[in-house]
């Protein structure tokens, strides 16, 4: 088994866009490198494929097990745009495969990957499956980045957030005596892609344009923030299993008809207002609140961010701190691979509300 320092983060989230990869040298753990990064989509066969096994459907054991592997030529595809700039071995990859539930409350969270075909696609050890053992150990199993937060963006004496936006939201919490705090905030992008998707046929509102071409309905919000989720106390942690189109066509109903640019636009304040009032709950004072994610990408969500902060706080992308905002989450999988090696756990028992600091993952062997 090699000891080389190289690791491949593979990530790939709620927005089922496709598979996000890194390339990450933790010869100096202190400050990791970023040797490359590659992005493989997936078909549109696919997305509909993790969409329907979002509910339960007939024969969902062979459609599971079809699209994981399918899931796992994807990955392979990333690996294989990624492996020129290595220059060495591989130590590991660090796959997270695509959630199709997550029900933490019963026991549960399922990654669909077929991580022993990427291992043999591939020709290097996989690790993956890093969120059941946290869950087993009564943990919501999520989020599980706030840890790679505190290693990659800490800075002492200071108060952090960094706000990951894919298809759900989350915050890590970064306080200025070293505490770390965090938890799921909502829906992210997730139901505004949906509802673009519907009404224009597009994966996503880029830059939010068609957002900020709406007004935000005020009566819209209101029963949208009338879901009980954002008031539960923390660990919590959601999915596609409660923010879905469904929920969203529920509540739309209570409100009446209404333009689609508007409904956009509340989306987008949904969001914002989810994420600063999680943080507003979390610290009271923040030196500034650096996002990652799809929605970094989002002028309109970023400019409500801001405005749910009050204005005074400094928004600003990861970028600022040295990584793009597209490659923080496939980062921090490379980052909880690299901790399976050193037998480190990958947890914070204080965010997920596990009994204890777990090391994460099962390894495949090439």
């Amino acid at each position: 088994m090699t000891t080389s320092s190289l690791y491949i983060g593979l990530m790939s989230g709620t927005s089922l866009d496709g598979v996000d990869g890194v390339l990450a040298d933790f010869a100096d753990a202190g400050a990791i490198g970023t040797l490359a990064a590659a992005f493989v989509p997936f078909d549109a066969a696919l997305r509909a494929d993790l969409m329907a096994l979002q509910a339960a459907g007939s024969n969902e054991i062979e459609r599971e097990a079809l699209a994981a592997n399918r899931i796992a030529a994807c990955y392979a595809a990333c690996v294989a745009q990624l492996l020129p700039a290595a220059g060495a071995p591989v130590r590991a990859i660090a796959a997270h495969g695509q959630t199709v539930r997550h029900r933490p409350e019963l026991g549960f969270t399922r990654q669909t990957i077929n991580a022993a075909l990427l291992a043999e696609l591939t020709g290097i050890d996989v690790v993956a499956d890093f969120r059941s053992r946290d869950v087993a150990a009564g943990g919501q199993g999520a989020p599980l980045v706030p840890a790679y937060h505190a290693a990659q963006f800490g800075q002492p004496g200071q108060t952090r957030v960094v706000v990951n936006i894919g298809g759900i939201a989350n915050i890590s919490v970064l306080h200025a005596d070293g505490r770390v705090s965090g938890f799921d905030t909502g829906p992210g992008n997730v139901l505004m892609d949906g509802w673009i998707a519907r009404h224009q046929g597009r994966q996503y509102d880029a830059d939010g344009a068609w957002a900020a071409s709406g007004r935000a309905d005020p009566a819209l919000l209101a029963l949208l923030q009338d879901e009980p989720y954002f008031a539960l106390a923390a660990p919590k942690s959601t999915g596609r299993d409660l923010f879905h189109m469904d929920w969203l066509d529920a509540v739309l109903a209570r409100r009446g008809a209404l333009a689609a640019a508007d409904v956009q636009a509340t989306l987008t304040q949904l969001t914002a207002a989810s994420i600063a009032g999680a943080i507003a709950g979390e610290a009271r004072q923040v030196e500034a609140v650096y996002v990652c994610g799809g929605g970094a990408y989002n002028g309109a969500l970023m400019t409500a961010l801001s405005g749910a902060l009050g204005g005074a706080t400094k928004v600003a992308s990861t970028a600022q701190l040295g990584v793009a905002p597209n490659r923080v989450e496939a980062l921090a999988f490379a980052w909880l691979g690299y901790r399976f090696h050193q037998r480190k756990a990958g947890n914070l028992p204080a965010v997920t509300g596990a009994a204890g600091a777990r090391i994460l993952g099962a390894l495949y062997p090439a």
